[in-house]
C-alpha cells in the first residue's frame, strides 16, 4: 500500500535538501576549506543543530525504537538522554580542538605522535565512517519502503543517491544548513506527532495496560548498560570525527562551547519520544517488525500530514548523519592519505574535486553495506568501536597533555584497538561496550607509557603548532 500524503511530504523534503546542496555549490564555495570546513565560521546555533542531527541517526529514532519494542522497553530512552550527558565534558575540549585549527583528528594525532599513529587512526576512521553511513541509509530505505511498498534495497539506492547527490555539491556548508533544517524537522515532527500517537492508540493508560510491567521500567536496560551508555557517547563524540569536524568549523572557541551546551539541552528533551513510540507501537501490534515499529503505528495513527512529516523526520534523521560521515571519511582519505603522502602539491581546487568524486564512491560503497541489512545499533556500536576505542586517549589526551612522550599515541592506538575488538568478539559481558572498555585500556597504556618514557629519559611529543 503506498502511503500518498506522507509520500509527497519526503519527496519534497528531498528535494529541498538537494535544493541546499545547489544554492551553497553556487553561493559559498570558493575554497577547499569553504567545502570541507564551511570556512570556519558557524555560528554556535548551527553547530548545535548539527552536533544533534548527527547524533540523532537511524540508531537514536528506527533503532531506538526497536529497542523499545525489545527487551529495553522505555528505558530505551536512555540511548538518546546519555548522548545529552556525554556530550558535555567536550565543552572542556572544544577550545583546545578550535584552536589546533586542523581539518581531521588524523591530523592532530598525526602531528604530535609520528606516522604509524596518523595511518592507524586514518584507517580506523575511515572504515568506522562507511559503517556508520550504511546504517543511516539503511534506516531512510526502511522509511521509504514502508512509505512506497517498493523492496527495502531498491529504497535504500533512493535514499542513498538523494543523499549523494546535495552533500557531493555543497560540502559542509550545504551540511550544516540542511542539519539545522533536518534537527527542526526531527524535534519538532516527532513532538507534535506523540499527541497523535498516544490517543490513536486509546490514550496512554491503555497503551500502559497492554505491555509487561518490566517494559515501563526506567532502568531496564541495566545501570551497567546506562553508565557504558554515557561513557560510550563521551568517548565517541571526542573521537568521533563527524562531532569534531563541526567544533573544527565553529566561527570561535566561545561559540563552540555554547554549540555544545544546546545541543545537550535539546537532545536531552528528545530523549524519550521514540521509546514512547516503541512502546506504542509494542502495546498495539504485539507482531510488528521493530525496525518498522515506528513507521507502522505513525500510519495507523496520525493524521496523514503528521504521519508526512514524521517520515521526514526520519529521513532527516538518518540523511543528517549520512552526509556527515561520508564527507569526514572522504576528507580524511584526501588530507591524510592522499595530499599527505600521495601528492602533496595538490591545488586548492583538486582538493574540491577529489573530494567530491570520493563522496560518491564512499556513498556507493555505504549503499553496498547496507544492503546486507544488519542490525542498525549493532552497526552503529561496532562502528563507534572501531573508530574509538583506540585513537580516543591518542587524540583527546594529545590535545590537551603537553608532556605526553612520543610513543604513548601508538602504544594506546594499538592497545585500545586490540581489546575493543576483543570486547566485541567476546559479546561484550557485563553489559560494558566494547568502545568503553576499548577507551579505557588506550588511556592507561597512553599514562603508563608517557610515565615510563619520562621516567627513562625519552621524548616529549612534539607540540602542535
Amino acid at each position: 500500500m503506498i502511503h500518498w500524503g506522507p509520500l509527497v511530504v519526503v519527496m519534497l523534503y528531498l528535494l529541498a535538501m538537494i535544493g541546499v546542496g545547489y544554492y551553497v555549490n553556487k553561493r559559498l564555495i570558493k575554497e577547499s576549506v569553504d567545502y570541507l570546513l564551511a570556512s570556519r565560521a558557524l555560528p554556535a546555533i548551527l553547530v548545535a543543530a548539527s552536533l544533534s542531527a548527527n547524533n540523532i541517526g537511524g540508531g537514536s529514532s528506527v533503532g531506538l525504537a526497536s529497542r523499545a519494542v525489545g527487551a529495553w522497553g522505555i528505558s530505551a530512552g536512555w540511548y538518546v538522554l546519555a548522548a545529552a550527558i556525554g556530550i558535555l565534558p567536550m565543552m572542556i575540549f572544544a577550545p583546545a580542538i578550535r584552536r589546533s585549527m586542523a581539518y581531521t583528528i588524523p591530523e592532530v594525532v598525526g602531528k604530535r605522535f609520528g606516522t604509524g599513529s596518523h595511518v592507524i587512526t586514518s584507517i580506523v576512521n575511515i572504515i568506522a565512517l562507511f559503517c556508520l553511513t550504511a546504517s543511516q541509509m539503511l534506516a531512510s530505505g526502511t522509511i521509504i519502503s514502508a512509505l512506497t511498498s517498493i523492496s527495502l534495497n531498491v529504497a535504500i539506492l533512493i535514499a542513498g543517491f538523494a543523499c549523494i547527490i546535495y552533500t557531493v555539491m555543497g560540502g559542509m556548508w550545504a551540511d550544516a544548513f540542511t542539519d539545522l533544517f533536518q534537527w527542526l524537522v526531527i524535534f519538532f515532527g516527532l513532538l507534535i506527532s506523540l499527541p497523535f500517537i498516544i490517543k490513536g492508540a486509546g490514550g496512554w493508560s491503555t497503551v500502559v495496560s497492554k505491555v509487561p510491567t518490566e517494559k515501563m521500567s526506567f532502568t531496564a536496560c541495566g545501570w551497567a548498560t546506562i553508565i557504558s551508555l554515557i561513557f560510550n557517547y563521551f568517548v565517541t563524540f571526542i573521537s568521533g570525527p563527524e562531532m569534531v569536524s563541526r567544533i573544527y568549523a565553529v566561527k570561535d572557541e566561545k561559540e563552540g562551547v555554547k554549540a555544545i551546551g544546546l545541543s545537550a539541552l535539546t537532545m536531552g528533551i528528545y530523549a524519550f519520544v521514540p521509546a514512547v513510540i516503541g512502546i506504542v507501537a509494542l502495546a498495539s501490534f504485539p507482531d510488528v517488525n521493530p525496525n518498522q515499529a515506528l513507521a507502522t503505528v505513525t500510519f495507523a495513527f496520525a493524521p496523514a500530514a503528521i504521519a508526512g512529516l514524521v517520515c521526514a523526520a526520519i529521513i532527516a534523521c538518518t540523511m543528517s548523519s549520512a552526509d556527515s560521515d561520508m564527507l569526514c571519511a572522504s576528507t580524511i582519505i584526501v588530507k591524510d592519505i592522499y595530499q599527505r603522502y600521495i601528492n602533496p602539491e595538490i591545488s586548492d581546487d583538486q582538493i574540491i574535486k577529489t573530494t567530491r568524486i570520493l563522496n560518491v564512491i564512499i556513498g556507493m560503497g555505504a549503499m553496498g553495506i547496507a544492503l546486507f541489512q544488519i542490525n542498525i545499533i549493532t552497526l552503529n556500536i561496532f562502528a563507534f568501536m572501531l573508530r574509538s576505542a583506540g585513537p580516543f586517549a591518542a587524540f583527546a589526551l594529545g590535545i590537551l597533555w603537553k608532556n605526553a612522550s612520543k610513543h604513548s599515541g601508538l602504544v594506546s592506538i594499538i592497545v585500545g584497538s586490540v581489546v575493543g575488538i576483543w570486547w566485541q568478539v567476546i559479546g561484550q559481558p557485563y553489559g560494558l561496550f566494547a568502545v568503553v572498555v576499548g577507551s579505557i585500556a588506550s588511556t592507561v597504556a597512553f599514562v603508563l607509557t608517557t610515565f615510563i618514557e619520562r621516567a627513562l629519559g625519552g621524548e616529549t611529543a612534539p607540540q602542535l603548532s
